[in-house]
């Protein structure tokens, strides 16, 4: 059978299917494992925004937990759209000015088993958020929520883009 190969072929294998042969070259051979090492890189990079994400997300919650409206700034997309439980809806502005003469302070805040998924430039965040205001007056209020945000790849850095919250 090797006496049919046309001479300037360059054979690597040859397989025998339904009694015909095939002659398969090292660049046939070259696309598949060429498509096989970028889709095991992938993960890589899914993983690094992940952490990135990840690390943007215990940002926000802390300055959130501590007022720092200057942080929390740099993490929001300037398209920001935040909706509260309560259904009033923050721009990224409002948002700022909200927390900037706030009438409350955390005593403590958690965002509890975090869920992050990278769909592209996007990634869809979910965690549930427990903590409990004290109000000026002394009053304290628990909050156990249910939260949902988009985060968005602008250049290199994840900014967040939309907040939804549920009550619990």
């Amino acid at each position: 059978m090797l006496d049919k190969l046309q001479p300037n072929c360059k054979t690597v294998d040859k397989i025998k299917t339904g009694g015909n042969a095939m002659q398969i070259d090292r660049r046939q051979l070259a696309f598949p494992v060429l498509a096989l090492g970028l889709l095991s890189a992938v993960p890589a990079f899914a993983d690094a925004d992940e952490d990135a994400i990840a690390k943007n997300l215990e940002a926000f919650r802390a300055a959130q937990a501590a007022g720092n409206t200057e942080v929390i700034a740099s993490i929001c997309a300037e398209e920001l759209s935040y909706s509260h439980s309560n259904a009033k809806v923050d721009t990224k502005a409002s948002l700022l000015n909200g927390i900037a003469t706030a009438n409350y302070k955390w005593t403590s805040l958690e965002y509890k088993d975090p869920t992050i998924r990278v769909v592209g430039p996007a990634a869809i965040v979910r965690f549930n958020f427990v903590g409990e205001q004290e109000f000026a007056d002394g009053k304290k209020t628990p909050q156990n929520l249910h939260i949902l945000m988009n985060w968005q790849k602008q250049g290199n850095d994840w900014k967040l883009l939309s907040r939804a919250a549920t009550k619990l």
